[in-house]
């Protein structure tokens, strides 16, 4: 039961992360979002510590220490941040780099999405600005990717979807300057 029950999530999710992304402009990228969680790497794991209320990676770390389908997925979606790592040429230590716009939208979407996902009808629009502000992840990112993040999920939060969704696609997919960059 529980590979048809993940199955049914994962569906979901990529259904809502889609008509997001499809809401803002991003067709190519809501029909592709997560396609690497049908890979047998991240599928039978993924059935395999299925909970039904939260990502079954986290189950996988806790069981092995590290969770395989998680790094197979990192590395091959560029809407997560952890993605966007690389050399730094002065330290030579690995450092996180700026994300490109239009991932940042997606990751906006797949936030949206997973909280929608995972909290039912408990969500709200400030439920994945808390859920940043509640993670160790914020020390990960690169600050400016970070502050871009923060800044359109407190947007979410405090003047909704319809608001924050044309934000996405007339300023930030367009190009124009977040307001702290405005001369």
């Amino acid at each position: 039961m529980k590979p048809w029950q993940h199955l049914k999530t994962i569906s979901k999710h990529r259904w809502l992360v889609m008509c997001g992304c499809f809401r803002v402009g991003l067709y190519r990228q809501g029909l592709t979002h997560d396609l690497s969680k049908f890979s047998p790497t991240e599928f039978w794991a993924g059935a395999r510590y299925y909970q039904g209320n939260r990502s079954p990676n986290a189950a996988e770390r806790e069981d092995k220490g590290y969770s395989e389908a998680w790094m197979h997925h990192k590395g091959r979606n560029r809407h997560h941040y952890e993605y966007w790592t690389d050399m730094n040429r002065q330290t030579r230590c690995y450092a996180p780099v700026p994300m490109p716009r239009r991932y940042l939208v997606e990751m906006v979407m797949d936030r949206r999405a997973a909280c929608m996902t995972y909290q039912g009808k408990n969500y709200r629009d400030d439920s994945a600005l808390r859920y940043l502000e509640n993670s160790r992840e914020k020390d990960l990112m690169h600050p400016e990717t970070l502050r871009q993040l923060r800044y359109i999920l407190q947007m979410l939060a405090e003047e909704g979807e319809t608001e924050t969704f044309s934000y996405l696609r007339k300023s930030v997919l367009a190009g124009k300057p977040f307001p702290w960059e405005l001369p």
